[in-house]
């Protein structure tokens, strides 16, 4: 089973190399390693250069971190397309074969697992634990949701279902999981491990005006799909986000 895996970097050099080796050093082979660089002028693309696992990158101005998602996605022929960005390790070399003997299920439409937040400079100190916990699809209304760099999708579903919303700006990936597991149903299973280690400091979370807004965009990613939430999900999604700012040494 071949799974594709989209890295969007922009200006990386000091963190995508621990990206590129994690993913060079999977046990699983078939992967179909895909850069989009943002055109960095710093020496990203020099360090990309030198991993020969790679089969396909672009350097290039985009519109943001989504939309070069969405480039990587047009560019991807995995039957499975996960996300991992430049700041971003996978935990150990046999994440992506326990994912795929996941998917051998011809029923899992989708499988997301647990993460651990990292400190920016020492990727062995952990600083916070996000346990996703077995699906239930009434739990998204009480603020759950999957931690995206878990999160791997059959490639048609993206066909299907379409790809992320660029008109926003932090919350496209919650949006892309609210229309694919609550509006459309799809199936996915819980891998019951931790499979991510995700450095602090991304865009929503980089401080309390970065994650305001990005609760905003939350509640339009409901609008969105025509969905409705109670006034728990409101409340609670916020309160459960703003946990990342919580350091647990």
């Amino acid at each position: 089973m071949k799974v594709s895996i989209i890295t969007a970097c922009f200006h990386s050099a000091n963190t995508i190399a621990g990206t590129l080796n994690c993913i060079a050093n999977q046990s699983h082979h078939d992967i179909e390693h895909i850069i989009i660089d943002g055109g960095s002028s710093d020496d990203t693309m020099k360090i990309v250069e030198q991993f020969s696992h790679i089969t396909k990158k672009i350097s290039e101005k985009d519109q943001g971190i989504y939309h070069a998602m969405n480039k990587g996605i047009d560019m991807a022929t995995g039957d499975i397309v996960g996300i991992l960005n430049a700041d971003d390790i996978y935990a150990h070399t046999d994440v992506i074969k326990k994912v795929v003997n996941l998917f051998l299920d011809e029923s899992i439409d989708a499988v997301y697992a647990d993460l651990v937040f990292v400190d920016q400079q020492d990727i062995s100190k952990v600083r916070r634990t996000w346990k996703s916990g077995t699906y239930d699809i009434k739990q998204f209304y009480n603020g759950w949701m999957p931690p995206h760099p878990t999160f791997f999708v059959r490639r048609n579903l993206y066909e299907k279902f379409g790809k992320f919303n660029t008109s926003l700006s932090s919350a496209a990936d919650y949006e892309l999981m609210l229309r694919f597991l609550l509006k459309n149903k799809i199936k996915p299973a819980y891998l019951q491990e931790t499979i991510v280690r995700m450095r602090q400091g991304g865009k929503s979370t980089a401080s309390i005006k970065n994650r305001l807004i990005a609760n905003k965009e939350d509640r339009i990613a409901w609008r969105i799909n025509e969905l409705n939430p109670t006034i728990f999900t409101l409340i609670l999604k916020p309160l459960r986000k703003l946990k990342q700012f919580i350091t647990y040494e």
